[in-house]
């Protein structure tokens, strides 16, 4: 039997066989190429998937109120109810690795290349990738002063089909950020394919199934299927931190959340803000019939939603901000070999009509299945949850400009609001053009203030204390570069005021810049640091695992 004769049969089988309706008027190159798409799908699988989404999902109006459990204390701890003692004792080291879900592109920004890549505008111009990777550098540094040893923190990447290449071509055009090539692990999930309402899989030309990415959940099936589980073993990494890569504040390879689960014991954790109010439109994490879930705001009722315990905050306000940890041997012994359920997005799809032409929809015409990465937490009991301050930790950018928030205008107050109270933390201030104090703003608001801080300087604040304390600034302050002495005589050498420094207003006001796109030497020193992740003897083969 020829592969086509075997193909189509299979097409009938599974009520699909309108996906060879062009076969006669396409031609030989790209009947192979439809061909061979159509192999690399398996129908029952998919199609099972589809039927039983929908059916799942008939009741996904109902709520589920009777069957919430608000966290207990015991699981749930605070960083604004931690005592600083207990906060340094989480941060210790361990065999860490960060795990970035970088699938998604732009669209909603405006731009067509991967969020990563994005420039919210900062003095720097730096983008969401490069200031992650500048963190990692930085708790590298610090791993180092503190244990005189060197190791490494791996930063494995989970691309899409579309932002896979151009992710790689941005590292590889930027020299990693200064971090190894080696220790940079990019790697693609997998996608499936596009349905109607009606089951029928959509094409997306007359030789092409549409497809797109299975979610962030498809995360887990990636993780065995691209050797990452392997790799991480190999490297004797014990701990992943898994998170988005649009939150401009996340703390990447975060010593004190780890700490916090290593300590708990937990294999899987997630991170969390206090909802802001009771109809945000934000997940909350508790537990569902005895399981930990992140359960949508549309589940619950408004009265739910508004219910507060004794303490007078919102029984359920742990919002969900896509910040996880797990262990390997959780991954590797309860998560690879399970099937996720599937959740239904309502799409726009481009599509092929009866005739070959290609239609771009206006409204929603067709299904996206995907898994989420937090349906996994329901596999453990050994879960625990650590609430951030939003300002400090989480401000993401999904929408453009025109939008209202979580836009490149937000994104880049939060990071002046943040690092205007390093600045007033570490003892020093600012002050106008008339020498009046200028007061902390809250980050939501256009404020007079414009501090950028390098992460090569400060991933959270700490050193600065030696370069500020006792100055006076007029703003912009931007603090960039990786030689804190070099920064420090800068700083030293402004004209001296009333004993205090007063930093002339300039628009680009630029400290110990050094350019990370050559890697300098100095920065060398930043790789495979004592405490994290010592790399095995056997090293991948370049940057990419397929």
């Amino acid at each position: 039997m020829s592969d086509l004769n075997s193909v189509q049969q299979l097409l009938h089988q599974h009520k699909q066989s309108h996906l060879i309706a062009f076969w006669d008027q396409i031609s030989e190159e790209q009947q192979r190429l439809l061909l061979n798409d159509l192999k690399t799908i398996n129908f029952a699988k998919v199609c099972r998937a589809f039927d039983e989404t929908m059916n799942t999902n008939c009741d996904q109006n109902e709520k589920i109120d009777d069957s919430l459990e608000a966290l207990s204390p015991q699981v749930h701890e605070s960083i604004t109810r931690t005592s600083k003692e207990k906060l340094d004792s989480y941060r210790q080291s361990g065999r860490v690795a960060a795990l970035l879900l970088a699938g998604g592109q732009g669209t909603r920004l405006g731009v067509n290349y991967p969020k990563g890549m994005y420039d919210v505008g900062l003095p720097s111009h730096k983008t969401l990738y490069q200031l992650q990777g500048e963190r990692i550098l930085r708790l590298e540094q610090l791993a180092y002063d503190l244990t005189g040893k060197k190791g490494s923190i791996p930063w494995y990447i989970m691309t899409s089909e579309a932002t896979k290449e151009p992710t790689l071509e941005f590292f590889r055009k930027n020299s990693y950020f200064g971090l190894s090539p080696e220790n940079v692990v990019v790697f693609e999930q997998s996608t499936y394919p596009c349905f109607q309402f009606d089951g029928k899989i959509i094409l997306e030309t007359p030789f092409k199934v549409a497809r797109a990415p299975d979610g962030n959940g498809g995360l887990y099936n990636a993780l065995t299927d691209r050797g990452v589980l392997d790799d991480m073993q190999k490297r004797g990494i014990e701990h992943i931190q898994v998170y988005c890569v649009d939150n401009i504040l996340v703390k990447v390879a975060d010593p004190t959340f780890i700490g916090y689960c290593i300590s708990k014991g937990a294999e899987a954790a997630a991170k969390v803000v206090q909802k802001a109010f009771p109809t945000e439109a934000v997940g909350i994490i508790c537990k569902v019939k005895g399981k930990y879930k992140v359960v949508e705001y549309s589940e619950v009722s408004l009265q739910t939603a508004q219910k507060r315990s004794a303490n007078g905050r919102l029984t359920f306000d742990a919002g969900n901000i896509c910040n996880h940890y797990f262990t390997l041997n959780f991954l590797q012994n309860n998560v690879s070999g399970k099937d996720l359920i599937h959740h239904i997005a309502k799409k726009k799809i481009a599509y092929i009509d009866s005739n070959g032409q290609e239609v771009k929809p206006e409204k929603p015409n067709g299904i996206k299945l995907e898994k989420f990465v937090f349906d996994v937490f329901e596999f453990t009991d050994k879960f625990v949850v650590w609430e951030v301050l939003r300002e400090d930790e989480f401000s993401p950018l999904k929408n453009g400009d025109g939008s209202d928030k979580d836009n490149p205008t937000t994104a880049r107050l939060s990071v002046y609001n943040l690092h205007q109270r390093f600045v007033l933390n570490s003892g020093g201030k600012f002050v106008d053009e008339n020498g009046k104090t200028i007061p902390l703003i809250p980050s939501h608001n256009e404020g007079q203030v414009i501090c950028e801080i390098s992460p090569l300087i400060s991933y959270d604040g700490e050193g600065l204390d030696k370069l500020v304390a006792g100055k006076v600034f007029q703003t912009p302050l931007i603090i960039n570069g990786s030689d804190p002495q070099a920064i420090k005589s800068k700083l030293n050498a402004i004209k001296q005021t009333n004993g205090t420094t007063i930093q002339p207003s300039l628009n680009n006001v630029v400290f110990g810049s050094i350019s990370l796109f050559h890697a300098s030497s100095d920065l060398s020193i930043l790789k495979n640091i004592h405490g994290f992740s010592t790399p095995g003897s056997q090293q991948l083969n370049g940057t990419s695992l397929m």
